[in-house]
């Protein structure tokens, strides 16, 4: 699973039929500097189309998959690479501590 937040829903006037009713966001996959909050604007990483069925809007954090496992909750074929699996009340995120510097004794 991977954290993102939701900056902008897509429309299609045609689809594949099993897409009938189906929902679409546009989803900043949230890295490093998103969770720690430094960045609060876009992701540098390539943005997903999510599959939705759980009724994100723009501005929610989620979580969501994607490949092969995205396609796991239909029991038909579906032809999506992502989808939304939860809705994030709060996320709360520490950055892995950086290892200290070796200190180098002298010979003796």
């Amino acid at each position: 699973m991977k954290p993102g937040r939701v900056i902008g829903t897509v429309t299609l006037s045609q689809g594949a039929p099993q897409f009938k009713g189906a929902r679409w966001l546009v989803v900043s996959p949230m890295e490093q500097a998103e969770l720690s909050r430094k960045n609060d604007g876009l992701s540098r990483a390539s943005t997903p189309v999510v599959y939705d069925n759980m009724g994100a809007g723009v501005g929610d954090e989620i979580l969501y998959v994607e490949g092969a496992e995205a396609t796991q909750p239909f029991d038909h074929p579906m032809p999506i690479d992502a989808i939304n699996v939860a809705l994030l009340d709060q996320l709360t995120y520490q950055p892995p501590a950086k290892p200290a510097k070796a200190r180098r004794t002298p010979s003796t």
